[in-house]
């Protein structure tokens, strides 16, 4: 994919920047029963593989600790502050990366280039995420994996909880969604088989609960 075409999409989407949210990042961590879940994407990690919006980096000790000798390991993350944090993390880890400053929704990588692409608390915060997706299984290779690890809309008094405090939410969390529809939305795509999905009732309220789960690109999957 084009620079150009990268370029384009951030004009139309507008540029992410949120140093306040970046500066308290790293002093409120994920609990530690979510964070202990990215060992699940980061799980026997080989061959080439992209993460999307690392943020400061909180999946880089995990893949450090589960690689592989033939990894590959590719970021993306479109907000300087955050992407800055990331740059440090991975020299602190001994993570080698190529991180660029690059949004889901138009990734500058070619076609079935990445045998998996990771998802570690990120798609509440794109802002398209249906684009995001497709680039996804544009950038899969056929057999390559999707494993995500994300918090959903709740069921009950939580989801309306989490849809009268979104709007505020969204503004103070970087932008991040509380209502998002994610899992559907993943496994209802003709490109992608469905692995294995977990929905996991841990997390801290309103960003609750959590899924995760691991989807495949089909061989001859429709790419749109």
């Amino acid at each position: 994919m084009s620079e150009q075409r990268s370029r384009s999409a951030a004009t139309t989407h507008g540029e992410i920047s949120h140093p306040v949210f970046a500066a308290v990042y790293d002093l409120c961590p994920e609990p530690a029963v979510v964070e202990a879940e990215r060992a699940y994407l980061a799980r026997d990690l080989s061959g080439r593989v992209l993460e999307l919006g690392c943020g400061t980096g909180d999946m880089f000790p995990f893949a450090v600790d589960a690689a592989a000798d033939d990894l590959e390991y590719h970021a993306i993350e479109p907000d300087p502050h955050m992407r800055k944090r990331a740059a440090n993390a991975a020299r602190e880890t001994g993570l080698a990366v190529d991180l660029r400053d690059a949004r889901a929704e138009s990734l500058p990588y070619p076609d079935e280039s990445f045998d998996i692409v990771l998802a570690g608390v990120v798609f509440c915060t794109i802002q398209d995420p249906d684009a995001a997706l497709e680039e996804v299984v544009r950038v899969l290779k056929p057999g390559g994996e999707f494993r995500f690890l994300e918090h959903v809309h709740a069921d009950g008094w939580r989801g309306t909880g989490q849809e009268l405090l979104d709007p505020l939410w969204k503004r103070g969390a970087g932008g991040c969604h509380l209502t998002r529809e994610t899992v559907a939305r993943f496994v209802s795509h003709d490109g992608l088989a469905v692995e294995e999905i977990d929905r996991l009732d841990i997390g801290v309220f309103p960003a609750t609960p959590i899924v995760r789960g691991t989807l495949r690109r089909r061989q001859s999957g429709v790419l749109g």
